[in-house]
């Protein structure tokens, strides 16, 4: 853990492990989109590249990227280092 990490209580640690959760939720709802919108979405245009459907390439290559994208937003924003151990009951023994 991080020495300039400010102490946590045990709530709040189980509150930063649910908005962990809900966002990793949030970060699949916006890939499953974006495999729907650059999949079936680009089925319909005829465009190719190297004789490949834009709708494969956007399917699964930039399904990828935005799933990457979803990652380091995550891990950046979101996400924090912290140990689920209950300090505060360690402290009083």
């Amino acid at each position: 853990m991080a020495e300039n990490q400010t102490r946590m209580t045990y709530r709040e640690k189980l509150l930063q492990a649910n908005r962990e959760a809900k966002a990793t939720v949030v970060a699949l709802c916006v890939t499953i989109v974006a495999w729907i919108v650059l999949g079936f979405g680009l089925a319909g245009t005829g465009i190719e590249i190297a004789h490949t459907p834009i709708w494969v390439i956007g399917g699964t290559i930039g399904t990828w990227i935005v799933s990457l994208i979803c990652c380091v937003v995550l891990a950046k924003v979101v996400f924090k280092d912290f140990d689920l151990d209950d300090e505060e009951a360690e402290d009083e023994r």
